[in-house]
């Protein structure tokens, strides 16, 4: 797995920390987001597989999943399953996500590597535009012509979230959860 795709799974994981354990609730086998965090777990092991057949269930739970669709276009360029990622990326801006740049630029950044394994570059280029636009730490690939018409930094509505306070959030959540265990 390349660096880029490993640290789009790393930062769309912790944005999911706080909901998933708002969750606890509810059976693991019933639960959307413990399906994504296994699907995650796997995919940063390498087992795509596994992971492919983890996030499956989490959309088969909660199709509406914006995150989850992100992850499963990763996944599946990883296994070089090229037509179902875009597909799978697409999805994504299909569902209301307007508060989840990271998941939106995650998409378009895998839905790029498939659109440049598939010899697509131009779609390629475009789709890395896209994710550069929502989250400027995403550079496309030396191998993709970049498109320069359109301005390089993210519009400040769509700006992702700056990593500390990703940190901070995740700390609390889990004070939160701990302070909650031991009442």
């Amino acid at each position: 797995m390349n660096i880029r795709t490993a640290l789009l799974v790393i930062v769309a994981s912790l944005l999911i920390i706080t909901p998933a354990l708002a969750a606890e609730n509810v059976p693991a086998e019933e639960n959307p987001w413990y399906w994504y965090n296994q699907a995650v777990d796997l995919a940063n092991a390498g087992q795509f597989s596994a992971a492919l057949v983890a996030n499956e269930k989490a959309l088969s739970i909660n199709e509406s999943m914006p995150l989850a669709w992100a992850n499963q276009a990763g996944i599946l360029v990883q296994l070089g399953r090229y037509e179902e990622a875009i597909v799978a990326a697409d999805r994504v801006v299909s569902v209301n996500a307007t508060d989840l740049p990271n998941a939106y630029a995650a998409a378009y950044y895998s839905k790029g590597d498939a659109l440049r394994a598939l010899g697509r570059m131009n779609e390629a280029a475009d789709a890395y535009a896209q994710a550069y636009r929502l989250d400027s730490s995403l550079f496309p690939p030396m191998t993709v012509p970049v498109h320069t018409s359109e301005p390089a930094t993210p519009t400040p509505a769509k700006s992702p979230l700056h990593p500390g306070i990703i940190v901070c959030s995740v700390l609390v959540a889990l004070v939160c959860c701990k302070a909650r265990s031991l009442q």
